[in-house]
């Protein structure tokens, strides 16, 4: 436990703009709570507090540095990280996961989660450790736990907890500090050696046996085969049983190689719904950037960018309509039209709602970073035309950049420009869309880039409404990438209504 009290309490502000609401947990050196954000109406964060001595201060000051640098959807997203130097206390503002621990899950079922699940949280798990440990420094988590996976309402994985993890050094021969969790660390982290990628692994067989006893074991025992759920598959008994292998080099050696041997057994094989991630199927989780690039004022894009939007709130859910200009009055204007507000008046939020779509008005890029934290599953960037550096930025790393330029035949050459202009980045996974173009003029676009991904958008007269010949169009521009929408719970809590 922390030797030292907490500065924090409920209504307290940190680093003038979050406002503690409740403590969420507490353990080791560290505090974490829930936190409102003043800046962002509505938007709640984890606040993690660390209280400790000089040389554990270093401990958690790499900590930062190391989520800071890492992106993945199933990883918290740090969004702040300062110090109150009087004190001596250390703050990581993170992403808050509504959900319950793998720990809580597992006991709301009596220790008999559907067997149906286990092949696919054990995918999800091995997603992440692959980016972990494939890092040009290796990342090992090191204490891999039920109560350090949480899941969401919508049955979607994520890691929490950074506390304990290392960046591997292959010089040395053992840890300088042995952590980890009694019955889910491995061997070596008792003083055996040092952890490497194998720890992870075994820690990740000592889960599934765990979820495949219903609880009881996390460790391979003598007759532990009896207690083995009768109804999970015999395909997964070896893979556990190598994974929890006392030796590291008789385990699997990468998390690549356990999905390789999950994926060979036709009985892993996901449901159609699903999205493949890096070659290994599973439901997508984190949050996609669409931006949307004006080759010129009037060519289109705010229209494009809300017909867009709409377009994946109906097949979606949770979708965020970004102005990205603190300029500009094209959001103002419809937010007034929404709210009734009189001409002139600016309403006090910059978030206002039309039909299941949060618009954000003149929004920052240091607020994007925010909402990327946050549980949208799409956020389209409304760049406008001539962007500045940062917006510029923010268009050339997005899931899908959508250029939006004139057809007609005198303008064509501006979106070929455009093209020339940034040919030092790559542009294979840009879209370029044409309003009102004719099929003439896609075919000598295509030809002219030698890219394929050049769209004829249809007349659409209105943006927020549904039309057959917009949708036809972009069900081809997103082919593949909605993910699966149907509404999950935890089949527990319906069964307690």
């Amino acid at each position: 436990m922390i030797e030292k009290p907490s500065r924090l309490e409920y209504g307290t502000i940190v680093g003038e703009r979050y406002r503690i609401i409740r403590t969420l947990g507490t353990g080791g050196m560290s505090r974490v709570f829930m936190a409102e954000d003043l800046k962002l109406p509505g938007k709640q964060w984890a606040v993690k507090e660390s209280v400790a001595d000089t040389h554990m201060m270093k401990l958690v000051r790499a900590e930062a540095e190391m989520l800071i640098s890492l992106s993945h959807p199933r990883l918290p997203r740090i969004v702040d990280f300062f110090e109150h130097l009087r004190s001596g206390a250390v703050y990581l503002v993170m992403d808050y996961i509504e959900g319950m621990t793998l720990e809580a899950y597992l006991k709301g079922y009596q220790g008999r989660i559907p067997q149906e699940q286990i092949i696919p949280l054990a995918l999800q798990v091995l997603d992440v450790l692959d980016y972990l440990h494939t890092r040009q420094t290796p990342v090992i988590y090191r204490d891999l736990k039920p109560t350090n996976i949480m899941l969401t309402p919508e049955m979607e994985f994520k890691l929490i907890d950074f506390g304990i993890a290392r960046s591997y050094k292959a010089e040395l021969d053992q840890d300088t500090v042995k952590l980890g969790t009694v019955g889910f660390a491995a061997p070596e982290q008792y003083g055996a050696g040092q952890t490497d990628a194998r720890s992870d692994l075994y820690s990740l067989g000592a889960i599934l046996l765990y979820l495949c006893t219903g609880g009881k074991y996390s460790e391979w025992t003598a007759g532990v085969e009896g207690y083995i759920r009768g109804e999970v598959t015999r395909h997964l008994i070896p893979v556990i049983r190598k994974l929890l292998r006392q030796h590291p080099e008789e385990r699997f050696q990468s998390a690549r190689e356990v999905i390789e041997e999950l994926r060979r057994s036709t009985e892993f094989q996901p449901a159609k719904h699903e999205a493949s991630v890096g070659g290994t199927s599973l439901e997508y989780a984190g949050t996609r950037v669409v931006a949307v690039l004006g080759v010129s004022s009037g060519s289109g894009a705010t229209h494009t960018a809300i017909a867009v939007s709409h377009y994946l709130a109906r097949r979606s859910r949770s979708v965020a309509l970004v102005e990205l200009h603190s300029t500009a009055q094209a959001f103002a204007r419809l937010q007034a039209v929404v709210e009734r507000v009189s001409s002139g008046q600016t309403s006090s939020s910059r978030r206002f709602e039309v039909d299941g779509v949060h618009y954000w008005r003149q929004t920052s890029r240091a607020d994007v970073i925010s909402l990327l934290g946050g549980s949208y599953r799409f956020i389209v960037l409304d760049l406008g035309s001539a962007p500045d550096n940062e917006r510029l930025e923010e268009f050339l790393r997005a899931d899908y950049p959508l250029v939006v330029g004139s057809g007609a035949e005198w303008r064509i050459q501006e979106i070929a420009g455009l093209a020339r202009s940034f040919q030092r980045h790559p542009q294979d996974k840009w879209n370029y869309c044409l309003p009102l173009a004719p099929l003439e003029a896609v075919q000598r676009l295509r030809k002219e880039l030698n890219h394929d991904k050049v769209f004829a958008l249809p007349y659409h007269s209105d943006p927020f409404e549904r039309a057959a010949g917009m949708d036809q169009v972009l069900d081809e521009l997103f082919r593949g990438v909605i993910p699966y929408t149907r509404k999950k719970r935890f089949g527990f809590l319906k069964r307690q209504r």
